[in-house]
């Protein structure tokens, strides 16, 4: 199993969302988060004070999935938040060891 963690940008999150759907990926997890990468930041106006905003408005998805469904989630991911321009977002992978449904003690691929 794996675990795909991806920054991108808030408003790529529902054509994100319908791809996962289409390919067969139930579950997911949305957080709004803020950070910054080589897009730095950016300045705005408010009440006639200019002033730095450092850290960038983002959403990050989790998603754990069985190992043969990661190039396609990996695919689908770029494909539709992929804007061509700076701040598009990251995708990270990592191992997941175990995964354990609560409500009914389901392992690892049952239990995603």
């Amino acid at each position: 199993m794996k675990k795909i963690e991806a920054i991108i940008k808030p408003f790529k999150l529902d054509d994100v969302r319908l791809a996962l759907t289409e390919i067969g990926i139930t579950g997911l997890t949305v957080t709004e988060v803020k950070g910054y990468g080589r897009q730095k930041g950016h300045k705005e106006t408010y009440r006639g004070a200019e002033y730095n905003v450092e850290f960038l408005p983002k959403v990050k998805l989790e998603i754990v999935l069985a190992d043969e469904q990661v190039e396609r989630c990996i695919e689908a991911i770029m494909e539709q938040a992929g804007t061509g321009k700076i701040g598009d977002g990251k995708i990270f992978v990592m191992n997941v060891e175990q995964a354990i449904r609560i409500r009914t003690g389901e392992l690892n691929n049952e239990a995603i």
